[in-house]
């Protein structure tokens, strides 16, 4: 096979920053470099690109002196020359996780250079990463949801407070539209904690989600491919906390993860199906992750959303799944960059007779 110019993207400047780092450090490690030529490249917070010095010093020797903690440091790099092709296959992996990477912004600046990416396209990045107008499609597309409603912070009055409470009842969800890892996810149990979770997310954003809380288990599905994509196994987070929060994700790490999730098979097959019908409905193509609620006994799985970069070390949820479902972490690695390749040809044979 003709040698890639892997280009790993990482860092970025929304609050996920961190995370990504960690992401970056674990796909890193797991490339083949027979295969590929990685190029590591960090956006830091403040927007500039550079070199990753220290990995890329690390993969020039083989790989096995990559440091334990990746940090967006090095030569300072203009993104466009970077990325155009000099007559060799380039391939972007983007692990940029939250908005200014996420959300379709990056991906419009990777179709602009004209260079195959690993993930959704603007399109679908855009609809997954806000979740007001995300659930707005799902609802079209006749998808199972809780009960929520999406506003705009400067509705954030003592009578929009009352509306909540009585359309949605007590306790409630607050979360950023635009943000993952749980990121000013809160959990409100009476008026008080309402207003102040609402402003705790206005931080992040300017719309806002509420939803119900559900008493249901969460239960998380991934989807690989194209134009004929698959669903994996069904998977099962069991809180270590009260709801799976930032601190559970990524500090405490006190919540269990069960694979594939105890479920009857005629769940867990029409979980996959809402996972192919979510994945479907943002038009996303190369991977996401469905995420869903199970009322056992009551209204059966509730959507929830759909992360089209979701957390990648060997031990995340996306992986885990594949993993369980006969795709290796390396293999992984690779079904998603040749994914991308068939994409790019694809969309570049319609651009040329246009």
């Amino acid at each position: 096979m003709e040698r890639i110019r892997l280009v790993v993207l990482f860092g970025g400047q929304s609050a996920e920053h961190e995370i990504s780092l960690v992401t970056a450090r674990h796909v890193l490690a797991a490339c083949d470099l027979d295969r590929y030529d990685v190029e590591p490249v960090a956006i830091t917070r403040s927007g500039r690109w550079v070199i990753a010095q220290d990995a890329a010093q690390a993969l020039a020797s083989g790989g096995h002196a990559l440091p334990d903690a990746l940090v967006a440091e090095g030569p300072e790099v203009d993104p466009i020359p970077l990325l155009t092709s000099q007559g060799e296959q380039v391939v972007v992996l983007p692990l940029l996780h939250g908005p200014l990477g996420e959300d379709g912004t990056v991906q419009g600046l990777l179709e602009l250079t004209g260079v195959p990416y690993v993930g959704c396209g603007v399109l679908a990045s855009a609809l997954a990463m806000d979740k007001a107008m995300a659930k707005e499609l799902f609802a079209a597309d006749g998808l199972p949801q809780a009960r929520h409603r999406a506003l705009h912070e400067r509705h954030l009055t003592d009578r929009v407070l009352d509306e909540l409470i009585d359309q949605l009842g007590l306790p409630l969800f607050v979360k950023p539209a635009n943000m993952g890892s749980s990121v000013g996810v809160s959990k409100a149990k009476d008026r008080e904690g309402l207003w102040e979770a609402l402003h705790v997310a206005a931080r992040y954003d300017e719309w806002l989600v509420v939803e119900e809380a559900v008493d249901g288990r969460e239960l998380e599905c991934g989807v690989l491919g194209n134009l004929e994509p698959r669903a994996s196994v069904v998977g099962e987070i069991v809180p270590g906390a009260e709801f799976y929060d930032y601190d559970d994700k990524y500090r405490d790490g006190l919540a269990h993860i069960v694979i594939p999730a105890a479920l009857p098979e005629p769940v867990a097959e029409e979980a996959r199906r809402l996972a192919l019908q979510a994945f479907a409905a943002l038009r996303c193509e190369g991977m996401a992750r469905v995420d869903f609620f199970y009322e056992e006994g009551g209204r059966g799985l509730l959507l929830n959303e759909v992360n089209t970069i979701p957390g990648f070390t060997p031990i995340s949820m996306y992986p885990k799944l594949w993993e369980a479902s006969g795709v290796p972490y390396h293999r992984l690695i690779d079904e998603l960059i040749q994914l991308a390749l068939e994409r790019y040809a694809r969309r570049a044979a319609k651009r040329r007779t246009s």
